[in-house]
Parts: C-alpha cells; structure tokens; sequence
C-alpha cells in the first residue's frame, strides 16, 4: 500500500482551495505586484509582542546581533511565529520556530552578509562544516572532544543554532527533529555555493539561482508545522517524493516573495547579495520594474503549481498529509503577510539583519 493511501471525500482537500488570488502590494513606490497567497489566518498582535519580547531576550543571552538588538526587535521574529503557525497559542511551542529562525537569520549575517558581525568570506566553508557538525556528528574519539568545543563554543552564530535546536529537541520526536536537521544542512551547502559565487565574482543564471534557492530556502521552517500542531507526519509520507515536490515548491515560492521585498534592501547585482530580481536583470538585461514583474509571475505560477500538488496529494493522502499542507499554506500566508510590513524590508542594507 502507498504510504499516501489514506481517507478521501468531503473535506480531505478543502484546505487547498484558494478563495481566489489575494492582492498583495509590494509597497516600495513601484506599481503593486499580485502575489497570489490568502491572508494569514491569525494576526495577534499581543501574543507576537510577547514572543518577540521574549526572543530578544533569548538573543540578548545568546550574544547574537551584540551591539544590533534594535535590529532583532525590529525583525519581529516573535511575529513571524505567531502568522506562520495558527494552529497553536502556546507560547513556548511558538518560541520554538521563532528561535530557529532568528538562529538561521543570523547564521547567514554573522557568516556571509556582514562583516561587522563577523562574517569573513574565506571562513565561510570552514564555518559551516562546523555548523553542520553542531548539529549532531558522529562523536570524536574522547581525547580530541574537548579542542572541538573549545573551538565551536563562544561562536555566537553556533551558540545560537545550538541553543535553538536544543529548545526544538525537547519539543519533538527524533524523526522531527532529523528532518530539521537534514533541511539545515541542506541549506548550509546552499549558502556554501553562493560564497563561491561572491568569491568569484559569478552571477548566476536565473535556473542556477532557484536550483540554489531550492535549497536556501524556509523548508526548516516549515519542517516543524505538524509540531506545532499537535501531530506528527509520518516518516514514511514526508520521505514520499511527491510530497517532497509539493512543500519544495511553496518553500521557493515564500522565498521568492522575500526576494521581492528584499530587492528594496539588496539593490540589483551591485553588493553581492542574490535574489531572483537580480538574477533576471543579469541574464535578461531588463530593468528593475520589470524584474519584479517576472519575479511575481513565477511566485504566482509555483504557487499555483503547489494549490495543484496538494489538491491531488489530498485525494490518496492521510489526515496527517492533509493537514500537513494546509499547513504550509499557512506557513505561506504568515510569511507574506510579516514581509509585507516588516521594517527592516524598508531600510538601507547596511541596517537590516538578514534578507
């Protein structure tokens, strides 16, 4: 039997529909772009200020952003919990998803982006290795232990990766928590290959840039979505390739909405950041207005592809599937809607935490 097989009829694919494109504005004085998403399913303003509260003062003890907290409040990762995930209100299973992407956030600022935090483009491969390792390795022979966490303690980038996926262990089963950890690393190798390409000066084409981004992207956000909700997906159908297609294609779809706001911020191929608008100007020689305007159109058709994906998933999938990808839908709205009005999307690069 496929691992998918699973209840059918009334109601098992509802949660796939869309009610029709949501209009969302790119509000950056340029014409509105239409990205088709629903609006988030909960925005509670007083329950995100007491997660973000709560996660600057997990920041602030970390030593992430040291001297740049301002930035961390601004960014209201307590915010992004609180729209991406409205199956729950618990407060300390909301800190556990906004941690770890605060933790991402900053791994990608103190290691790539800026060198006042310490970021050192010949490091970076050296760093992720160690990153990838604090993750969870295979242990070293007792006698060389000590030199290994010598070495990764008092990174504030490593401490807060190792700190936020500890509060996601005490949270989770160890299947859950592997998914997270695989997605990581699979970041980690993505963000190694865009440190080659600053190195050499590459830019890359636009299919090079998404087979990147397929990778670089907010899936370990999104591997947590059946935590928050109180279930688990089994092993068996997160591992099925469809499955797998369909969550791949929202999480580049959310992130070529942060390419879009992030455009603001970045520029186009003049700093050395990456975003899709960037990559179409390089290969199509067009402007910036119409880079978003392309950069939309294939956020709207991956968005599509993934109301498509989930409809048909529904039909041979189990509850858990079902409500799996309603899920990431949510996930989808939640991080449109935080991109939309975060403040760091609104302010000169040399000012934002991350992109």
């Amino acid at each position: 039997m496929s691992p998918l097989n699973g209840p059918t009829g009334p109601g098992t694919s509802a949660a796939y529909r869309f009610n029709g494109p949501a209009p969302y504005a790119h509000d950056s004085g340029r014409p509105a772009l239409r990205l088709q998403c629903p609006p988030p399913r909960r925005d509670d303003p007083v329950l995100a200020a007491r997660l973000d509260e709560r996660v600057l003062e997990w920041a602030s003890r970390i030593g992430i952003y040291h001297g740049q907290l301002d930035k961390v409040r601004d960014a209201g990762f307590g915010r992004l919990a609180t729209l991406c995930y409205p199956a729950t209100e618990d407060e300390e299973l909301l800190l556990v998803p906004a941690r770890c992407a605060l933790a991402i956030w900053a791994m990608d600022d103190h290691y790539c982006d800026e060198p006042a935090l310490g970021a050192v483009p010949q490091l970076l491969g050296s760093r992720l290795a160690n990153a990838s390792a604090v993750l969870g390795r295979v242990r070293l022979p007792d006698r060389f232990e000590a030199a290994f966490e010598e070495a990764t303690h008092g990174d504030p980038a490593l401490e807060g990766l190792r700190s936020a996926m500890g509060h996601l262990r005490h949270k989770v089963t160890p299947g859950q928590a592997d998914r997270t950890r695989h997605s990581l690393r699979s970041l980690f190798t993505a963000l190694a290959q865009e440190g080659t390409w600053r190195a050499t000066g590459h830019r890359p084409q636009v299919w090079e840039y998404l087979m990147n981004r397929q990778a670089n992207s907010f899936l370990p956000c999104m591997t947590v979505i059946d935590v928050l909700g109180g279930y688990q997906l089994p092993a068996e159908v997160w591992a099925h390739l469809d499955v797998h297609d369909a969550v791949g294609t929202a999480a580049l779809a959310a992130c070529i909405a942060n390419d879009i706001y992030s455009a603001d911020v970045e520029g186009h191929c003049a700093d050395g950041d990456f975003n899709l608008p960037a990559a179409i100007i390089t290969e199509r020689g067009c402007s910036a207005q119409e880079a978003l305007r392309l950069s939309a159109e294939v956020h709207n058709e991956l968005m599509d592809r993934f109301q498509h994906q989930s409809q048909a998933l529904a039909e041979c999938g189990g509850r858990e599937l079902t409500r799996f990808l309603a899920g990431v839908l949510d996930w989808c709205a939640g991080s449109l809607a935080w991109h939309r009005t975060a403040p760091r999307y609104r302010r000169p690069a040399s000012v934002r935490p991350g992109s």
